[in-house]
């Protein structure tokens, strides 16, 4: 009986070390716009990015939530909601403790000549000095353009 009692609280203290693993960006953006159509109708729009990072392994997973409203002058006529995770390469070949920021881009205008823009990450090795610095850009052409630094200190 102590055995299992051992092993369970073993498997309790990795399921939380797993949990621990995984952090959430501080650095969340939200973006909206409005839109007029035809008969009077307005449509609002938002789209906000938020990343999870695994600190252990530096996988991170780009998050999105967008919601749509329509409505008239005197009623909200529909509403749609979207979201999910989309997991992109780890920034680092080896396992290690790291932090990490994420930025994104402003959303679309005049001067974004890439589609919706891109974002940049930014990933440290907790355990010694060194900074890896990422750009990801949509290229328009259906995939996107990802590139890292590896930052020297002087």
């Amino acid at each position: 009986m102590m055995a299992g009692l051992v092993f369970g609280m073993l498997a309790v203290a990795a399921t939380a070390a797993a949990a621990d693993d995984f952090k959430l960006s501080n650095n969340q953006r939200i973006s909206c716009g409005r839109g007029l159509s035809a008969g009077k109708l307005s449509t609002a729009t938002c789209r906000s990015y938020a990343y999870l990072f695994n600190v252990r392994t530096s996988d991170y997973f780009r998050c999105s939530v967008s919601l749509s409203m329509t409505r008239d002058a005197k009623e909200i006529i529909n509403v749609q909601t979207d979201g999910g995770c989309v997991k992109k390469p780890r920034i680092f070949d080896t396992d290690s403790s790291y932090s990490f920021d994420v930025t994104e881009t402003e959303p679309p205008n005049t001067n974004s000549f890439f589609g919706t823009g891109g974002y940049a990450v930014w990933a440290s090795d907790n355990s010694q000095q060194k900074v890896r610095g990422c750009i990801i850009i949509a290229s328009g052409l259906g995939s996107d353009v990802s590139r890292c630094i590896d930052m020297k200190f002087d």
